[in-house]
């Protein structure tokens, strides 16, 4: 792991200060720190040989989830779930900013729920969230808990016996309008946007960059990106530990 340039860290300290708008656009990396495996990094699940038949992609997709029911839920529990998963630094570090004022919105594509649990109050879930669950057939809401205490694989609803799926945007569905409009309202009037822990590779949401007019582009990423050069600082290193040095 590289270690962070002291004077990188004091630039992010620098211009944090100094802004009153921030926005925070976060990915998989984010969670990693807290033992939640993302997609394409070399740990993650599309690096194991989860199932000789179908990759993580099909898995998720909505496709697969309409033939192949049983299959999808005993993915979703067995590479998805992670219920005892904590926020780490990074998540603390953004609540704590929150709470002075400065930073207006988290905006992730993550759907494990870390950022409420540390306290972050306006989150936009651009995916969804695990810890929201419907019935397919009579829309009625179902907690992530319902879900696992199911004595079958594939959880029913209490009303109609209707499939209860977890409320996030599958590979082959759209994003939520709503979020989406929300996500680019926030990016639009900021004057600092944190880009942190993704590749910025799945689109469309890795294209609310380009809403950005404001006067300060970061990203903390492990892995180089092909906006890195468009940033006014890049910080190559553990997301958690920058923001929890420069978030004093």
């Amino acid at each position: 792991m590289k270690l962070q340039d002291n004077n990188e860290i004091d630039s992010l300290r620098e211009i944090i200060n100094k802004s009153d708008n921030i926005v925070f656009f976060g990915g998989a990396g984010v969670s990693t720190e807290s033992n939640i495996p993302d997609f394409r990094s070399e740990n993650g699940l599309y690096g194991n040989d989860t199932n000789k038949l179908y990759s993580p992609e099909e898995m998720l997709s909505h496709r697969f989830f309409l033939n192949h029911e049983e299959e999808f839920f005993k993915f979703v529990r067995e590479k998805m779930i992670y219920p005892d998963a904590k926020p780490n630094k990074a998540h603390l570090a953004l609540s704590k900013l929150e709470s002075k004022g400065k930073l207006k919105a988290i905006i992730t594509q993550n759907i494990d729920g870390l950022h409420q649990k540390a306290g972050s109050k306006n989150v936009i879930e651009l995916h969804g969230s695990l810890y929201k669950n419907y019935c397919v057939k009579c829309k009625r809401k179902y907690s992530l808990e319902y879900v696992l205490k199911s004595k079958s694989i594939v959880p029913r609803c209490s009303y109609c016996g209707g499939t209860v799926r977890p409320d996030v945007v599958l590979y082959e569905e759209p994003l939520n309008n709503e979020s989406m409009e929300k996500a680019i309202s926030f990016i639009t009037k900021a004057d600092t946007l944190i880009i942190g822990g993704t590749s910025l590779v799945v689109y469309p949401a890795a294209g609310l960059i380009r809403y950005f007019k404001g006067g300060n582009l970061i990203l903390i990423n492990k892995t180089p990106t092909k906006y890195d050069n468009k940033c006014h600082l890049v910080i190559k290193g553990s997301i958690g530990d920058s923001l929890d040095k420069a978030i004093t």
